[in-house]
């Protein structure tokens, strides 16, 4: 996973992991949630690939969205 920005020095999101059809997400403490094409669709997917590659909104994004923040296609620890 490559390591989140953190512009705005407050995110909760520590690092990212971008595939063609899913964005891992880590978060503090250590919970990494998959969002998928198809568990949120094409449109939000996008979005999240561009604020993570950004460095900045991504948490923000996700916490604003239910449909991404419930929409995760798994959750787990990271190991």
């Amino acid at each position: 996973m490559e390591r989140y920005w953190n512009l705005s020095g407050d995110s909760g999101v520590d690092a990212y992991e971008l595939g063609d059809d899913f964005v891992k997400v880590r978060f503090r403490p250590g919970i990494v949630y998959w969002y998928t094409e198809a568990s949120v669709g094409a449109r939000h997917l996008a979005v999240l690939k561009r604020l993570a590659r950004r460095g900045q909104g991504l948490g923000t994004y996700i916490s604003q969205h239910p449909e991404v923040k419930n929409g995760y296609a798994r959750k787990e620890p990271d190991d």
